[in-house]
């Protein structure tokens, strides 16, 4: 089969969903978005992958283009380019056509809107939707879709990758006593929430625990300066296994994060988690209490509260919280991904 993914940003997990997908199918042609700068992946695919830089196409030209590959699947992303929604509407009645979204169901005005208009715009472009967990589903409902055209596990960590570094907490005899952040510098992402609640407890403290970033955006040049703070700027998947080697507790007190791969990754690497309530991935990679805390979005007294607490943890509760997390990040990888992709051909 030939399959067809109209994208945004690539990100080094999903290439590693396509090279998994590649071993399964045909060709696989991928039209996407330029490069994030505060994102600047290197990808290496395999020869039966594709890609198209998004930018070179007028919506003609990429409808052209579609025709040209002839595609078995189309996959989505979301309603964000008009142009791939063209494509898409020229494709439904002949293909399977999958919307791929990871939005929660909040309830506000504009996706109250978007219910109202999604079946003279999204029901008229796309035969099913694919969302990453429970949180999406229930917007995918409110916009006409019903349950058998609903289908979760959109998004997977590189899991063999991560899954690799877990024996750096879970078998090791001295816990690291470091948090660490993996994200964007961007005011969404609660870093001034983190750096205020980390820096409290270590000037309160005497004890050996550190904080370090990982990532960059915006507000790197307004990153946190502490003596037990270190960041280190924007690293490769591969750059950032290694790191993680030497860390302890994930952290990520995001204001707003409708899923978060990060979380997955951290998992299968056997991490403790502490995570905003608004993070999506919690759902299905934290079990509150059993490998790490949820605290309230926004809060900073209670993120400072769940720190504490971790630090506070012996290093044979945190070894017992880190394999937890390793089973719960292994339960899905990109081989299962894969699979859930090319069932769309048979339903």
């Amino acid at each position: 089969m030939d399959l067809l993914f109209l994208y945004t940003e690539l990100s080094g997990y999903f290439a590693s969903c396509i090279k998994e997908l590649a071993t399964r199918t045909g060709s696989i042609h991928i039209v996407r978005w330029q490069i994030n700068a505060e994102a600047p992946f290197q990808f290496d695919f395999p020869e039966n992958v594709t890609l198209y830089e998004r930018n070179d196409y007028t919506t003609t030209q990429l409808i052209d283009l579609s025709k040209s590959i002839n595609p078995n699947i189309i996959f989505s992303s979301g309603w964000i380019d008009r142009g791939y929604l063209k494509v898409c509407k020229h494709f439904k009645s002949k293909i399977p056509t999958i919307m791929c979204m990871d939005n929660q169901w909040f309830g506000s005005l504009k996706q109250r809107i978007w219910c109202i208009a999604s079946p003279f715009i999204l029901k008229k472009v796309y035969n099913y939707a694919w969302v990453p967990g429970t949180p999406q589903k229930e917007y995918a409902f409110q916009l006409g879709f019903s349950p058998k055209y609903v289908e979760d596990g959109y998004l997977s960590a590189d899991v063999p990758l991560f899954a690799s570094e877990s024996k750096y907490r879970t078998e090791i005899e001295t816990f690291p006593h470091r948090f660490i952040y993996v994200g964007r510098y961007i005011p969404v992402k609660g870093l001034d929430l983190l750096f205020e609640a980390f820096t409290e407890l270590a000037d309160e403290l005497n004890n050996d625990w550190e904080l370090w970033c990982a990532g960059t955006g915006e507000q790197f040049n307004l990153r946190k300066i502490h003596p037990k703070i270190k960041h280190f700027g924007f690293l490769q998947p591969t750059e950032l296994s290694e790191q993680l080697r030497h860390a302890g507790v994930f952290v990520l007190p995001s204001r707003f994060e409708p899923w978060g791969v990060v979380v997955h990754e951290m998992a299968a690497a056997g991490f403790p988690m502490l995570c905003s309530s608004a993070v999506g991935a919690v759902s299905q990679f934290l079990e509150n209490g059993k490998n790490g805390y949820i605290f309230k979005n926004g809060d900073k007294n209670e993120l400072k509260e769940k720190m504490l607490k971790i630090m506070q943890t012996d290093d044979a509760t945190l070894r017992k919280m880190a394999n937890h997390s390793h089973q719960l990040g292994i339960s899905y990888t990109p081989k299962d991904w894969a699979e859930k992709a090319m069932n769309f051909a048979n339903i």
